[in-house]
């Protein structure tokens, strides 16, 4: 397993958010990702997340429209 800390904004804030992953790297759009689950996966709208064929684009896109930017992955 692998300890990933992600520093970003979530609407205008400052937040810190560690995950273990199997994964040996976690890229940006991907860390986005689990930021938008870790957020809004709850959320009653499925239509929240982006579709599983987005681009890692439309996955930051998503993000930044869900007030999740400036992501850093340490």
């Amino acid at each position: 397993m692998h300890e990933y800390t992600l520093n970003y904004l979530f609407n205008g804030e400052p937040r810190t958010h560690t995950f273990e992953l199997k994964q040996p790297e976690l890229p940006v759009h991907e860390a986005a990702l689990h930021l938008l689950q870790l957020h809004l996966g709850d959320a009653e709208n499925g239509l929240i997340l982006p579709p599983a064929d987005a681009t890692p684009e439309e996955i930051l896109q998503q993000a930044q429209v869900m007030g999740i930017t400036q992501i850093k992955v340490e």
